[in-house]
């Protein structure tokens, strides 16, 4: 059988082959047609070459990419695969060669390469992974143990609770389970959507992959073969939410520069050498920049740790030698390595985020005001009584002796020394990064084989719901999560001390189902011993509730759900209003309107821009208060690091907490509430919730003229979680990246939708006729009847 594509009316591809082999090159190649852009793009983050042809905006992530040795690491993940599992690395080759014979007429029907003359470039077997691992590498949000290092410093142990994002948090992904005996069909129904940025192209791509073996439609990765999200195979379907895991480490290393050679100080007390080498940017339009790359026994040093050692000092930008050990001299010194050359503006991307992606750095956004990440802190032993049992296992503890400043062993460097900091991450220890998941997951017939597949799946940590047609049920945790130290776990760990190795695996939990039941919406839940920093529990709680509100549920009935707008965490600071007296006539009307509020987010109400307006002022009168000044400006670190360390979102997202704690560092919270209510009666917004809160999509390559979004219903601790940021901008550039019905009983009633549409082209016509349905909550219904498909010839289909 020949490779045979056909569309459905959305323009989504529906792939058949005679084999898998076959099937993974088609599945390359339709993707290089619909996605030349961002496959290119991809290919170049994960390179670490994005400056060359996007210019010095881009330049702090390709600093970051190089030092992350994300590269390198996955082309040792793709070697080590071609020894453990050849069949998948023949069938990832099988995908990159697809690729390759796609991408030239992808790229001529796709305006951004004419718009910079960039040609296409030719992908190697190792660049699926490559895409893999940069699209998941802040997922884990390892900068908030940076966040903790400065809170801690300035504020006290208690800080960390305080900014907790238990309540409330960024956002994450719904998913939810329920079994046969809450349906109308008696089989099971899963649903949800994953939070991401919205991008231009979408994260998600909705395709069909069907050969002899297997025939599954789902959500697959631009860039990365199968289909490892959520799928539906005809007899089992599966899906996934971030478990907020907590499994990667930032470690404080002392160096000294012995000639040419930096070393590090290792815990028995000798200097051992670091693999050090050079590597040099290319910039667009500025000289090229020299960068100096180490790695230590714990990892890739990707920054220096201010303050500490000779030489320390910030990075002018492309051009120059960035170099991370202590020197002398001419010598670069261990820096902060901010790059802020010419066109650099910390925030040009959207920031990071906290479910299935990230971006950070490169691209056309609400700039840093779109902060958003997962940082949550949470109290471990909150952790181990949410999972009702033991505490996991920690590793060696630490030693007594570390100390609140710098996380650990807090004794300064001596002369000559300096300090930077290494990331350690799984598949930099283990070469793997879950590939071989990917065929068993596309074979799989019961829930017990999906359940398998999940066996070999390394990260991103995902909780995993997945039901079959005979009725099986899973409810699981997937991914590799290390064993060790509480201060790994939360804060900065000490290289040159005792008791900070990994000391081997986690095992992953398993939950129930209650009452036919399972929700999962980034809360503390099965992978609470395996994290630090989880959602608040109330978009799970309002899933929950709806959910109940009917004993069974059809298909066609979930998306009512997913568009649901109640947010729960308003009740604080309606509480502090309520509280208020002796306010002026305009003030008070204003506090009443928002008493009696149904507190739904809808786009348009009058009173959730009211409400939201209020509580902007609200975070602008906290985050300027002096206690916080110490906070108030971040650490020289590079710039990719710095949407964890920015203060007015840290205090948008924990004002929850921030507004019942006992006590706030002397804050009068009564009084802010009051002058911000003031603030806003005095001039009061006039239009509505979404004439303010509109969709601002990720762009590698901004469009030549402005985007003005449409006007987008719900909030971050919304079920429909579109994500602002309270203090600096309404606008979100987070939301819903797709939506999802997966129907055990028929397929073809099964539902999908995505933010703008399945081809990557601005101007083709399935660029963007999904929005109006993303927009009402509406989905597409799944279609698998061959005869309902339109064939296409690619070589023909060059306005989608």
């Amino acid at each position: 059988m020949a490779i045979e594509t056909y569309r459905d009316a959305w323009g989504i591809p529906h792939l058949r082959a005679a084999d898998a082999l076959e099937l993974a090159r088609a599945q390359g190649r339709v993707t290089a047609h619909d996605r030349a852009w961002q496959l290119e793009m991809e290919r170049h983050r994960a390179q670490g070459t994005s400056a060359s042809f996007l210019g010095a905006t881009a330049l702090p992530w390709d600093v970051f990419a190089r030092r992350a040795r994300l590269a390198d690491t996955a082309r040792r993940c793709f070697g080590a695969l071609e020894r453990r599992d050849p069949e998948t690395a023949q069938w990832v080759r099988a995908y990159v060669a697809g690729v390759n014979e796609g991408l030239p007429g992808g790229a001529a029907r796709t305006p951004e390469f004419a718009r910079i003359g960039l040609a296409s470039g030719t992908w190697e077997p190792w660049h699926p992974l490559g895409v893999w691992l940069t699209t998941h590498i802040l997922f884990a949000g390892f900068p908030a143990k940076l966040w903790r290092e400065e809170a801690v410093r300035h504020l006290g142990e208690e800080a960390v609770p305080l900014f907790a994002t238990d309540g409330p948090g960024t956002s994450g992904s719904n998913g939810w389970l329920l079994a046969g005996s809450r349906t109308t069909t008696g089989h099971p129904l899963l649903a949800g959507d994953p939070h991401r940025f919205i991008e231009a192209p979408g994260v998600y791509q909705q395709i069909r992959l069907a050969c002899p073996e297997f025939d599954v439609v789902g959500l697959a990765v631009p860039g990365v073969p199968g289909i490892a999200h959520f799928a539906h195979t005809g007899t089992v379907a599966w899906s996934i939410t971030n478990a907020m895991a907590d499994y990667q480490d930032l470690y404080r290393e002392r160096l000294r520069r012995t000639g040419t050679d930096v070393e590090a100080l290792s815990p028995d007390g000798t200097w051992t050498p670091t693999d050090r080498h050079t590597e040099t940017i290319e910039v667009y339009s500025n000289p090229p920049t020299e960068l100096e790359v180490l790695e230590t026994p714990r990892g890739p040093v990707i920054t220096g740790w201010p303050g500490t050692g000779p030489g320390t000092r910030t990075d002018s930008g492309p051009g120059t030698e960035t170099g991370l050990g202590p020197g002398t001299g001419t010598e670069t010194g261990l820096g902060t390595d901010t790059e802020t050359g010419p066109g650099t503006a910390t925030g040009t991307g959207p920031g990071t985020e906290t479910d299935p992606g990230t971006r950070t750095g490169t691209g056309t956004g609400p700039g840093t005001e779109m902060w958003a990440t997962k940082e949550t802190a949470g109290d471990d032993s909150a952790s181990r009584a949410a999972a009702g049992g033991a505490p996991p296992p920690q590793g060696p503890p630490a030693p007594d002796h570390e100390t609140r400043t710098g996380g650990a062993g807090g004794k300064a460097s001596a002369d000559g020394e300096a300090e930077a900091l290494a990331l350690r991450y799984p598949p930099r220890v283990t070469e793997d990064l879950g590939f071989s998941a990917l065929l068993p997951l596309l074979r799989a017939r019961h829930v017990t084989d999906v359940d398998r597949a999940f066996d070999a799946w390394a990260e991103p940590v995902n909780v995993v719901h997945a039901a079959d047609t005979d009725g099986g049920l899973l409810h699981r945790v997937a991914g590799r999560v290390p064993v060790r130290s509480h201060t790994n776990r939360t804060r900065l760990a000490p290289a040159w001390l005792p008791g900070h190795d990994w000391q081997g695996w986690h095992e992953m939990p398993y939950g129930d189902l209650t009452d036919g039941v399972a929700v999962m919406a980034n809360q503390r839940g099965p992978a609470a011993p395996l994290g630090v920093e989880f959602a608040p529990p109330h978009r799970a709680d309002r899933i929950r509730a709806l959910l109940d509100e009917r004993r069974a549920w059809s298909a066609a009935g979930l998306p009512a759900i997913h568009t649901d707008t109640h947010l729960a965490s308003a009740a604080p600071l309606l509480d502090h209003l309520a509280a208020l007296d002796g306010l002026t006539p305009e003030a008070g009307a204003l506090r009443d309107r928002l008493l009696d509020w149904d507190r739904r987010m809808d786009a348009d109400s009058t009173d959730a821009a009211a409400y939201a307006a209020v509580r902007s002022a609200v975070v602008r009168h906290l985050a300027a208060h002096p206690a916080f000044a110490a906070l108030a400006e971040p650490p020289a670190l590079p710039e990719v690091l710095l949407p964890w360390l920015a203060l007015t979102p840290r205090i948008a997202f924990a004002l929850e907490h921030l507004l019942r704690a006992a006590e706030l560092y002397g804050v009068d919270r009564p009084a802010a509430v009051r002058a911000a209510l003031q603030e806003v009666a005095a001039d009061p917004p006039t239009g509505t919730w979404g004439d303010t809160h509109r969709l601002a999509p990720w762009q590698a390559l901004p469009g030549p003229s402005p985007y003005d979004g449409p006007a987008l219903s719900g909030d971050h601790d919304c079920v429909l979680c579109t994500s602002a940021v309270p203090g600096l901008t309404d606008r979100a550039a987070r939301g819903p990246a797709a939506r999802y019905v997966w129907d055990l009983a028929r397929r073809d009633d099964s539902l999908w939708v995505v933010p703008l549409g399945a081809d990557g082209v601005p101007g083709a016509p399935h660029h963007t006729d999904q929005l109006p349905l993303w927009l009402k909550g509406e989905l597409v219904p799944v279609v698998t009847d061959w005869a309902r498909l339109e064939r296409v010839d690619l070589t023909e289909d060059t306005d989608g």
